[in-house]
Parts: structure tokens; sequence; C-alpha cells
């Protein structure tokens, strides 16, 4: 960032660039996805993760530790899965929707994500991404300084223990994960296809927990699934994090606000070093994402390349990321995020 730059954390896409409506059609251009390819990419990640877990088994009785190292290692593979399912719950992954929606269902079971209850509330999440009014669904709860200003202490003080990075990326990937997921309490009115993912993704993955009781006894559930399925779900949701949860993201209420605007300025370009990009499947390109949902994951790049202005925009690095788990307050003044102490420092004469 150079020193001119008022802010920390993404760079936004110049005024005088297309404007945000304008990309879709752009974008539609890349919407088409390879059968061939899609199909590679789910054989280069699903063979190496089931392959890791059966490096793993080999391990166990002989470096219980290396066998836990291993198993960690391998959440890299299970979040580049969860990916895959995500592009095949927009429709994106394979022409046939039949096709993506059981591949993705598939995947749940080993993601511990039910696919129809994820796909619901995440379509909720992209219809509503940067709406003051719709917040709730599918998004990181966010308060601004006026609501946080506004609440008792009891309630600044669940704000702040919500906010905490060990609730955030800790204890709250767990519970999602594990527990959250295995009933869709916030979408009873989804009918019976959410109950129905719900149940057949836990019954699926308490098949696979079996298995592992059966070959590797506890020890193979504690060593290996739980480490693999921690630092996913940990990953995943940090990934979540940085993607809108950025200094100079985009809310607004509902009369001012845009969907299209909210998915260019509010969604951040994390920008990661090749390895990692390939492991969470070009998901830091998320403001092109956002903007056309129905790209392949293995296309976005293609985007960047034809597109400077998109390949410079909302650019977000590991290092400025982490800053960002400090930001707390959305600011409707100034229109950024504010830590605690950003806040208190500003607005307590007021």
């Amino acid at each position: 960032m150079t020193s001119e730059t008022p802010f920390q954390g993404a760079t936004p896409v110049a005024s005088a660039d297309p404007q945000a409506a304008d990309w879709v059609r752009v974008l539609a251009h890349y919407r088409q996805p390879d059968t061939a390819r899609s199909v590679f990419e789910i054989a280069v990640t699903l063979f190496p993760f089931l392959g890791v877990w059966a490096a793993c088994f080999v391990l166990l009785p002989v470096s219980p530790v290396l066998c836990a190292a291993l198993a960690a290692v391998n959440g890299l593979f299970l979040v580049r899965l969860f990916c895959i399912q995500h592009d095949c719950g927009h429709g994106s992954f394979f022409a046939n929707r039949v096709l993506s929606d059981w591949v993705g269902r598939a995947i749940g079971v080993l993601t511990l994500t039910p696919y129809d209850v994820w796909r619901r509330s995440h379509a909720i999440h992209h219809s509503a991404a940067g709406n003051l009014a719709r917040r709730g669904i599918g998004d990181v709860m966010t308060l601004t300084v006026e609501e946080y200003r506004r609440r008792g202490w009891f309630g600044r003080l669940k704000y702040r223990a919500y906010r905490n990075p060990a609730v955030l990326f800790l204890l709250g990937p767990a519970y999602v994960f594990y527990i959250e997921n295995r009933l869709p309490l916030g979408q009873m009115d989804g009918g019976w296809r959410i109950w129905t993912s719900s149940a057949g993704t836990t019954v699926g993955a308490l098949a696979v927990l079996l298995v592992l009781l059966w070959f590797g006894g506890l020890a193979a559930v504690a060593l290996i699934f739980v480490p693999t399925t921690l630092v996913a779900a940990t990953l995943g949701v940090w990934l979540f994090y940085v993607q809108h949860q950025f200094e100079v993201t985009h809310w607004d209420q509902p009369e001012a606000w845009d969907v299209h605007d909210a998915a260019l300025h509010g969604s951040s370009h994390y920008v990661m070093p090749g390895w990692l990009q390939w492991f969470t499947a070009n998901i830091g390109i998320h403001h092109v994402h956002h903007l056309y949902s129905r790209i392949p994951f293995y296309r976005l790049t293609e985007v960047l390349r034809d597109h400077k202005v998109l390949a410079e925009a909302q650019r977000l690095s590991i290092a400025e990321s982490i800053a960002c788990a400090r930001l707390h307050l959305w600011d409707e003044k100034q229109r950024r995020l504010l830590s605690f102490a950003e806040a208190r420092r500003t607005y307590a004469a007021a």
C-alpha cells in the first residue's frame, strides 16, 4: 500500500472503471464449465484426500503425532472439496444441474455440510450481501457503531465475545460444522428437502465415523477425523471472514443498496501464494465470484487475465488480512469497519 492510501486492507475499483452492473454482461462469457476439467478437478482433490487418510492409518500405530499432523494437513484437501461443493451449489461446476447437486451432496458428507441447507443459506447471502436490513443468514454478524452503542452492557459483552478471534476462528467453526449443521434450525420453513439434506448428511458422516472406528478405533477418530475436519472448518471460516470483513468493505441501507455494487466493492480479492490459491480453488477471487457466481472456479483466473481492472481491484494480502481480525463495527458515517477501540475514540464524546 502506498503512503497516500488513507485506508488499509483492500484496493478499491477506481471510479472511472465500468459500473458494477456492466460487468455482469462481460463476465457471462466465462460461465460455461468444461465437464472434463470439472471431473479432473474432483479427481485431483478427492483421491489425494483419501490417500492421505490411508497414509494416516498406516502411521497411526507407528507415530500418533505424525498421524495427527498429516491429518491436519489433509484439511487443505477438504477445503478444496468444500470449494467444489460450493461451485456445485451455484450450478457452475457442471452444465447438468442434477449432476452438480448430487456431486455436491456426496461431498457434503465429507465436509459435514448438508448441501441443500447450505445452498439455500448461501443463495440468501449472495442476494443480500452488504444490505444492512438483510443481515443474519449466511454471513458473519456485524453491527453498526450506532447499533452497538444502543446495546446494554450485556448485549455489548455478547457481541464482543462473538467477535473475539478465539470464538470466530476456533470455537465457532467447531460449533458450526459439528453441531449447527446437524439441524437446520434457522431454515425450518425450507420444506422436506432441507430436513432430508440435513439428516442424510448426518447419517453419511456417521457412516464415515463408524468406518474409522471399525478400522482404527477411537484413536482414528481423534487423530485423523478431528484434525482434518477442524483444520478445514477453521480455514473455511477464516476465508469467508476476509472475503467480506475488510476495512473498506461495502454496506448500505436498503434504499441505497445495489446488489452489483455490493458484490464488487464488498468482496475482497484475497491474494495468496499459488499453492494456497490451488487448495482454496481460487475462492480468493471473491469479488468476481460475487459479480457472477456461475463462473467455475477454474475460470476465475481467466477473468483476471483478461480484465486488469478486476485483477487490481479489492486486493488483500495475507499480511493485511490478519489485521482485519481486529475490525468489528461498521461506521455508516465513515463507510468503513472500525475496531472497538477506534469506535470508542471516535464517538466517546458524541
